[in-house]
């Protein structure tokens, strides 16, 4: 049973290691003493078995937000839990209120949203971060998307 579920979250972890490399752009911000590491990118970047495990709809039209938050005043930046809530809007300021699933993998903690786009589209993203009363930011960024 162990195995089953190791499998699909390393694979998970993997994929995003791996395309967080493939899109080069390591993408974070630094609030206090808390790291929050962000990247948008198409589905289809994601094994078709990691999106089915996962609850992922793989498409060239739709993308997904992963948003991680570490706790850098703690030995080995540990990740931490936070609320998440967010809009995706279009340059026709068309809006989608994104969905953020929580998906914990042994230490790794890591919310994914699902966000629609169309070709050659720039989606601006507004995702407001919080941790009790010891964070409590909003982290914008924009992502240009591509049919492939």
């Amino acid at each position: 049973m162990i195995k089953a579920i190791f499998k699909p979250l390393a694979l998970l972890t993997l994929t995003l290691l791996l395309v967080t490399t493939q899109v080069h752009a390591e993408q974070k911000q630094q609030v206090g003493h808390y790291e929050i590491h962000y990247m948008a990118l198409n589905s289809t970047f994601i094994t078709p078995e990691v999106a089915k495990n996962y609850g992922i709809d793989r498409s060239s039209y739709n993308g997904i937000v992963n948003i991680t938050v570490l706790d850098t005043n703690q030995a080995g930046n540990p990740p931490v839990a936070v609320e998440i809530t967010g809009i995706a809007n279009n340059l026709l300021d068309a809006k989608k209120t994104l969905n953020f699933k929580e998906i914990r993998e042994g230490n790794a903690i890591y919310y994914i949203a699902q966000v629609p786009y169309r070709d050659d589209q720039l989606v601006n993203f507004n995702i407001g971060i919080k941790r009790g009363n010891k964070l409590n930011t909003s982290l914008k960024f924009k992502q240009k998307f591509y049919v492939d």
